[in-house]
């Protein structure tokens, strides 16, 4: 049997782009997640991830389109002024998987409309239901455009943004370093633009801040114990399980983009921020160590465990103990958390310096 092409593989798209109303759009994510979870065991990850990924995008950017005509057809017109739907977390660095939450927001133009903040207040909410109704649940931290928080004219996001950067306590460090994940879906790109290049020469400005966003992100330790065993989780619904999620994929995730931050690298993908710092500091072991790990770290939170419900999936991001128990699957975990926590060490041992040097 010859080996699936890539380019004979990808899932046609056009469906999605050419639903008209939220059910077709949810039937077309339906077949299409079902092909791509066939499509698992026959391509590399990083293609895998690009493929789910670019679903992930259509998907979203056609609900923000089926959202404006809903609207529409409720009688609230059409938008007022233009306006940037965004995203962030895992869909910003376009790592999902077929499971994804809603982290999102929106940019809205600071063109005068009496009417734009009602507009915007009600498509922010129905956008968000209608996400969920597609299967992107909703955000633990309400990073999504019903909040108030995320959905903001492009003036009100310049006056947040330089907020944040005038407190370095925990909450506004996290809220910066999840904006740093920000990438454009639908709408006026301009706006997603201007909005990115206000936050990078902000961070230029604001050297304090490097280190307040080095001390949250040593937060999170890779967890594999001094004997070099796995820790799996002692209680719970998950007991005997690993922690993918938390307890490697996000300390590499952080850990890479402290690093891209430090070098003015716009790139919000992790491994387009890996390549680009490789480009910088050629022959660093230690990074192409953590290119190889993260890329085991994505094979391995696709593989965590996961449920259908009325044909949506849901992830726990955790690993089962079934895929522990298999030896390839076991090394490829202590490889990632072996690099993880070298790379932890050496941040940890930069926010000493770092600490040192102000006081």
């Amino acid at each position: 049997m010859e080996p699936i092409k890539y380019a004979e593989s990808k899932p046609d798209l056009e469906g999605i782009r050419s639903s008209a109303s939220r059910e077709q759009l949810r039937k077309e994510k339906q077949e299409c997640e079902g092909q791509l979870e066939q499509l698992y065991a026959v391509l590399p990850i990083a293609a895998w991830t690009s493929l789910v990924n670019d679903m992930h995008d259509e998907i979203v950017a056609r609900a923000a389109a089926v959202c404006e005509s809903e609207m529409l057809e409720a009688g609230c017109g059409s938008p007022p002024v233009p306006y940037s739907f965004v995203v962030f977390g895992s869909l910003g660095r376009r790592e999902s998987t077929l499971w994804s939450d809603q982290d999102n927001g929106l940019i809205i133009s600071d063109e005068v409309h009496q009417a734009k903040n009602e507009y915007f207040q009600a498509y922010g909410h129905r956008l968000s239901n209608l996400l969920e109704y597609l299967g992107y649940g909703p955000c633990k931290g309400k990073v999504m455009c019903s909040e108030p928080l995320w959905r903001k004219t492009l003036e009100e996001w310049k006056r947040q943004i330089a907020s944040w950067h005038q407190d370095y306590g925990w909450e506004p460090v996290r809220y910066l370093m999840i904006a740093s994940d920000m990438r454009f879906i639908a709408g006026e790109r301009g706006l997603a633009a201007d909005w990115k290049q206000f936050f990078e020469s902000s961070m230029n400005e604001s050297p304090e801040m490097a280190t307040a966003i080095l001390r949250n992100t040593v937060r999170h330790k890779a967890t594999l114990n001094i004997l070099g065993q796995v820790v799996t989780e002692r209680f719970g619904e998950h007991a005997g399980e690993f922690d993918v999620k938390y307890g490697v994929y996000i300390p590499l995730v952080n850990s890479i983009r402290y690093m891209a931050l430090q070098e003015g690298i716009g790139e919000t993908s992790t491994l387009k921020r890996l390549e680009k710092l490789t480009l910088l500091d050629g022959g660093n072991l230690l990074l192409e160590n953590c290119q190889r790990a993260f890329l085991k770290a994505l094979k391995l939170r696709a593989l965590a465990s996961f449920s259908m419900k009325d044909g949506t999936y849901s992830g726990s991001g955790y690993l089962p103990q079934s895929e522990l128990r298999k030896k390839p699957i076991s090394l490829h975990l202590r490889d990632c958390l072996a690099t993880a926590r070298q790379l932890h060490r050496a941040l940890q041992r930069r926010l000493r310096f770092a600490e040192r040097g102000k006081s």
